[in-house]
């Protein structure tokens, strides 16, 4: 494999540990908290989980490790969207195993939990872990988003896992794959296999976040990349002063990706599907909302800026969000294949007319044909709406033009708008990994061999107090189950981790909110450049500005 000058000198970076995970495996003893139970709907997670409910949170401290003395074989995966950090995942759990028994084994299951269900995987060696030090991506291993929910696939990987010797496995995933790995581990329990199951908490979106998951691995290095880019197209527009850029990032099912990258690069809008769902805007007042932008600057600083919008903030606009989800029961089970035998466009469009409540209808037929047609692409592994595939950027540069030509007609608007369109979504998702995602997501991987050492299962391996230096960070563990609620997918009632969405009144949208009035009408972009490896660490190893003003 050729290797670049950077590639190179990032193998060399040696990850920063918590400091109590630095004292030596042998002194690290631990701390049980007190018992929990999920953030909501209990009695029926209980029900659901009843070997792995309810145990104490725990954290690691300095004292003499009791754990009990055993050969470990461990397997692990790489499930859902690629983020990263999940390398150093992998390297944080192997080098924790070796420095614990040089027999210890790490398995890696190839492409998810594909793998584990088709029993394809490689064993690690020095050699193989080396060459994947602090690199972007997932292509260790590969990926998949495979869902383990079914009495027929635990029962093969128990099979394949006894087949195989292992006494653990470590899912590296979201809150979908991390409701995996509770299921799976409850199913462990229930049949007494004696195999754990850690999970490790990634997404770029940010959504995998609550009191005790700080942030999700992958998102600081995502929303550094994303604002170099936005930071780059604010520097483009200010030179060539004649284009507006509709921005999409991505964020299905929370806006944290748009706040960071706007809090980083101060765009004239930002739009956050928290706020349009809580004060319930219209499509027509988003579309006023950032025409009065372009209307103020056409008349100041000129007929450009830059205006940021979430992957899914479709779906936080109420009328078109009660769309969407008469189209998720319109298809949901076998009504897929029946609308997709349709025959054209005609026919179809007969068929969610018949389908949906005249309300919805009328919010879909005002759609452009091209956006309707959106909607009814491919489904998500949840027979859900793929909001990704709606391009939102220009549906709303579309009715912002539409609202401009009503002002021109009036008399009130004599400036001219020209728009461009940007989608920053696989850019994010496999760069190389900040000093931060480096050493936090080294250290989520160390913490949960440390988890399976001393014989938990179901829990979340967690870091914490992560706005301090790493010698500073909390090592420890929840059970997965406190973060579980019941959710409606694909026409049933299903057990799944709740999303983490941006708070409305916590410190990061509070200073958004008290600036953006002024960067909607000004030019006050901020130019973020390229993440910084080396150098100061008041430079280097800094977190995202959220994570900053949240703890700060």
């Amino acid at each position: 494999m050729e290797l670049s000058p950077l590639q190179k000198a990032r193998y060399e970076y040696q990850p920063k540990l918590p400091g109590m995970l630095r004292n030596g495996i042998a002194d690290i003893c631990v701390k049980e908290g007190k018992a929990t139970e999920s953030v909501a709907d209990q009695d029926k997670i209980k029900a659901l989980f009843p070997n792995t409910y309810g145990k104490p949170e725990i954290t690691f401290e300095k004292g003499q490790n009791t754990a009990a003395a055993k050969k470990q074989v461990v397997g692990v995966i790489l499930s859902g969207g690629q983020a990263p950090g999940g390398h150093n995942v992998i390297t944080g759990l192997y080098d924790a195993l070796k420095a614990t028994n040089k027999d210890n084994v790490l398995y890696g299951f190839k492409g998810g939990p594909d793998g584990l269900l088709k029993n394809d995987y490689v064993v690690f060696d020095d050699a193989f872990i080396d060459a994947y030090r602090n690199t972007g991506g997932f292509d260790i291993i590969g990926s998949g988003r495979t869902k383990l929910e079914t009495k027929e696939q635990f029962d093969i990987v128990a099979k394949n896992a006894k087949e195989n010797g292992l006494t653990a496995i470590v899912i590296i995933g979201g809150d979908d794959s991390n409701t995996n790995a509770a299921t799976l581990a409850e199913y462990m329990a229930a049949n007494n296999t004696g195999v754990q199951v850690i999970g490790c908490p990634k997404t770029i979106d940010g959504d995998l976040k609550n009191e005790d998951i700080e942030a999700s691995f992958g998102f600081d290095t995502a929303t550094k990349t994303y604002a170099e880019i936005v930071g780059n197209i604010e520097r483009d527009a200010n030179s060539a002063k004649k284009y507006w850029h509709f921005v999409k990032v991505m964020g299905r099912s929370a806006s944290h990706v748009a706040l960071e990258t706007a809090l980083k690069t101060q765009p004239n809008i930002c739009l956050i599907g928290e706020e349009v769902a809580a004060k319930k805007m219209s499509l027509a007042s988003i579309a006023s909302y950032i025409a009065d932008s372009v209307e103020a600057r056409s008349k100041t600083e000129g007929n450009f800026g830059v205006a940021i919008i979430p992957e899914g903030i479709v779906e936080f606009v109420p009328e078109f969000s009660v769309l969407i989800k008469e189209i998720n029961e319109l298809l949901a089970g076998t009504k897929t294949e029946e609308f997709n035998a349709l025959p054209n466009w005609d026919a179809k469009y007969d068929f969610i007319k018949k389908g949906l409540t005249a309300e919805s209808f009328a919010v879909f037929d005002i759609l452009p044909t091209g956006i309707q047609q959106q909607l009814f692409l491919e489904r998500d592994p949840h027979g859900n709406v793929q909001v990704s595939l709606i391009e939102s950027e220009k549906l709303f540069s579309e009715l912002v033009k539409a609202e401009l030509n009503k002002r021109k007609a009036a008399g009130t608007y004599t400036g001219k708008f020209s728009a461009l369109h940007h989608f920053l979504g696989y850019e994010g998702r496999c760069a190389f990994p900040s000093n931060f995602d480096a050493d936090y997501c080294y250290s989520l991987g160390y913490n949960a061999f440390m988890l399976i050492s001393y014989g938990y299962t179901g829990y979340l391996s967690k870091v914490s107090n992560l706005s301090k230096p790493a010698e500073e960070w909390v090592a420890g563990g929840m059970p997965i189950t406190k973060m579980m609620n019941m959710e409606r997918r694909n026409g049933e009632d299903k057990p799944v981790i709740r999303k983490a969405l941006v708070e409305l009144d916590g410190k990061p949208f509070k200073y958004f909110e008290a600036n953006r009035e002024r960067w909607a009408k000004e030019t006050a972009f901020t130019y973020p450049g390229a993440i910084q490896y080396y150098g100061p660490s008041e430079v280097c190893d800094l977190t995202t500005v959220t994570l900053s003003l949240e703890k700060g």
